[in-house]
């Protein structure tokens, strides 16, 4: 079956994070389509990038990027759920992309999103690593606002558009991992 990552893209104290890749969680979880999990940046501290040569070049020789590529390299595909910190990616995030490279190429990724201005300024900085990264990110996104969507800007109510819009990335998400399958099986027949 397809295998989607869930990945919570802040580490902060406090963060709001944890209540939307949950509630992405949740409603993906009740799909046949795929099997989804979540992988959380705080159960994987990676240095700043330490790699003494480009991710592209080869496995690393360093234990922390050799257990991280071993637990990203089995999924298909991902949802990054983000905070747009002062209208950017999260320091973190960055870095753990960074990290790798063969782990991610032909896979698809989607994006959830939130901020004051729905997280959409950290999406368009994403979109750009991730193509780089030979991922297809997807059309469709979730942003969500801290001013309109949290109560209190502390819990967090998804609205009837959000669970729409979620469907309609997770709908993507999975068709083009499924789309993808072929060019990620050469690539392991290459290396293989």
């Amino acid at each position: 079956m397809t295998r989607i990552g869930i990945i919570l893209g802040s580490t902060r104290p406090n963060r709001n994070g944890s209540q939307v890749a949950q509630w992405v969680l949740d409603v993906a979880s009740q799909r046949g389509d795929a099997e989804f999990e979540l992988i959380d940046l705080r159960d994987h501290p990676l240095p700043h990038l330490d790699e003494a040569v480009p991710p592209m070049f080869g496995p690393s020789v360093n234990t922390h990027t050799r257990a991280w590529a071993e637990r990203i390299a089995p999924f298909d595909g991902f949802v990054v759920v983000t905070p747009e910190y002062n209208g950017g990616v999260p320091g973190v995030l960055k870095n753990a992309l960074d990290h790798l490279f063969a782990e991610w190429t032909d896979k698809a990724v989607g994006f959830v999103s939130y901020g004051v201005n729905g997280g959409a300024r950290a999406v368009v900085q994403l979109r750009t690593v991730c193509s780089t990264l030979g991922m297809a990110d997807v059309g469709y996104q979730v942003a969500i606002s801290v001013l309109t969507d949290f109560e209190n800007h502390t819990t967090f109510v998804p609205g009837e558009h959000h669970a729409a819009a979620l469907g309609k990335t997770l709908d993507q998400v999975v068709a083009w991992s499924v789309a993808l399958a072929p060019l990620r099986a050469a690539a392991a027949v290459a290396v293989g």
